[in-house]
């Protein structure tokens, strides 16, 4: 946290990590915004439109999805009752 502290530079910081001196301040800004949780969650307040789509979509999918798999194990069962040799009482 000496960079917090102005103790040391983002620069010499980032030349000791090996990281880029872009990466450790907009990571002393993610935390100073948002402390260990903004830190931990990369900056991000909530969702990325991205992700929001891609979500979206996703719910569009599972009910459609579902029906159909419960379709398809229908007909498996009728097709496996149908296949079955009929037994035959003595």
């Amino acid at each position: 946290m000496t960079v917090l502290a102005g103790n040391v530079s983002v620069a010499e910081v980032a030349r000791r990590n090996k990281v880029s001196p872009n990466s450790v301040a907009r990571w002393k800004r993610q935390f100073l915004e948002g402390g260990r949780v903004g830190l931990a969650e990369g900056g991000r307040t909530s969702d990325s439109r991205r992700e929001r789509i891609a979500l979206a979509e996703i719910e569009k999918f599972k009910a459609p999805l579902g029906e159909a798999h419960v379709e398809l194990r229908v007909w498996q069962r009728s097709a496996e009752y149908r296949l079955t040799p009929w037994k035959r009482s003595r």
